[in-house]
């Protein structure tokens, strides 16, 4: 019976939850990369170098880092539904502006608020599916969660590219009308999110009360389990050891994953193919991705084991970048490089965001995750600067993609580091009820 309950249970929210987090992190992730397919033509239009276009795109992430842990701890405080309807309405506003930039400054400006106006969209996620999700299924649950984020490059890139077609439309550039309408999603859903979300457990009168107690009697007994080494205060999780070892390997990775988006178009571009071309080619990696990573976080759930699945994910996306920056003029093989890569940053993040919460609690846990992601998140600003940098200086794209590879190499250097000192198996404590049930 209370197999069959937690079968039943586990069901009713994943199916009530994750594909409504699946699609608030679409819209997110679609409105985070676009700039990589309105480049095309608008570093033309406004008189932007590869250099500034890298810098202004990643400059994104330093606004995300100066305000992801304040938001973060805000959102444990007020409560995940008003603080995500906040952010994406906000986010939404601002990404629809940047249809009207006009050169370099306001390139930077408007970039780097809608960093600020996105912090806390992801940790919160991440903290909000821990409220919800017993620790022994987290990796797979997340693992869904994230898939939206290459499902948004698979079918997002076409749907941008034809964007661009509407060039001249009511006067605007075709990157306009890509910055105005893919930003709509956004403040719609925002409002839906108020009246949708639940906060807590406690409070979802959409599960049955059978359903609803054993959850809350299931999260309860993991949170107790956790009193005795879990850290709760927010300044734990904002210095804990294990806490900043995780950002440097979420940089790495966050590196890979912007230079995917930011870059990527442009890469396949100076291979001669049209930007409608572009559109579908880069929805290849993308694609593939997604079936690796639910598969790969579904081993890392099964077998309990973290590390190792972030460590080789890490070094097959390292693998990849090598690849892209020796493949030369061959279109076939920039894509199945681009597939590797994908593929290892995709599927390093699950079992990656399943370790802060096996270690912190509460406040700390807000505070953890959020440092985790805003100091990671930078990786986006250095990995997609370096590039741009670096081609303006060589005309190549190959130093910058080497450069990202060696910050892969890092991260799972890092990964083994951090796992040689944990004093037991990180999924040990959590899964030892389900091996006694």
């Amino acid at each position: 019976m209370d197999a069959s309950l937690e079968q039943r249970t586990l069901r009713r929210i994943t199916w009530r939850i994750v594909p409504f987090v699946m699609l608030l992190y679409f819209i997110a992730f679609i409105d985070r990369v676009n700039i990589g397919f309105a480049a095309l033509t608008m570093n033309r239009d406004i008189g932007l170098s590869p250099s500034a276009y890298g810098f202004g795109a990643g400059i994104f992430f330093l606004g995300y880092f100066l305000f992801e842990v304040p938001s973060n701890l805000i959102l444990e405080k007020v409560g995940a539904r008003l603080w995500i309807a906040r952010v994406m309405v906000t986010w939404g506003v601002i990404s629809g502006a940047m249809a009207f930039v006009r050169g370099p400054a306001s390139f930077y400006a408007l970039r780097f608020l809608l960093g600020a106006a996105e912090a806390g969209f992801f940790p919160g996620i991440i903290l909000y599916l821990s409220y919800w999700f017993p620790a022994r299924h987290r990796a797979a649950v997340t693992a869904l969660f994230m898939a939206a984020a290459p499902v948004s490059t698979a079918l997002g890139s076409p749907v941008s590219a034809a964007l661009l077609e509407m060039h001249g439309v009511l006067g605007l550039t075709g990157w306009q009308w890509l910055f105005v309408i893919e930003a709509i999603p956004a403040v719609i859903l925002g409002f839906v999110t108020f009246f949708f979300m639940t906060d807590r457990p406690a409070e979802a009168r959409w599960l049955p009360e059978e359903e609803r107690g054993w959850l809350v009697a299931t999260m309860d007994a993991e949170v107790a389990a956790r009193s005795g080494h879990a850290r709760h205060s927010p300044w734990r999780g904002l210095f804990d050891p294990r806490v900043l070892a995780l950002s440097l390997v979420y940089f790495g990775t966050s590196a890979g994953l912007y230079t995917l988006g930011i870059w990527a178009p442009q890469i396949i571009k100076q291979l001669g193919v049209s930007s409608m071309t572009v559109g579908f080619l880069n929805m290849v990696p993308p694609t593939v991705s997604v079936v690796a990573m639910v598969l790969w976080a579904r081993n890392s759930d099964r077998t309990g084991e973290r590390s190792w699945h972030v460590v080789w994910a890490c070094l097959l996306a390292s693998a990849g970048l090598v690849m892209a920056g020796r493949s030369g003029a061959s279109l076939a093989a920039v894509i199945l490089a681009l597939t590797f890569v994908n593929i290892g940053i995709s599927a390093a993040k699950p079992p990656l965001w399943s370790m802060p919460t096996l270690f912190l609690s509460g406040p700390a846990a807000a505070a953890g995750i959020a440092t985790i992601n805003s100091i990671g998140n930078l990786g986006g600003f250095v990995g997609p600067a370096m590039i741009g940098w670096i081609k303006l200086r060589t005309g190549s794209f190959a130093g910058g993609l080497y450069f990202v590879a060696a910050l892969l190499v890092v991260s799972a250097a890092v990964t083994l580091v951090l796992a040689r000192r944990a004093p037991r198996p990180a999924e040990s404590a959590a899964a030892a009820p389900e091996r006694a049930a």
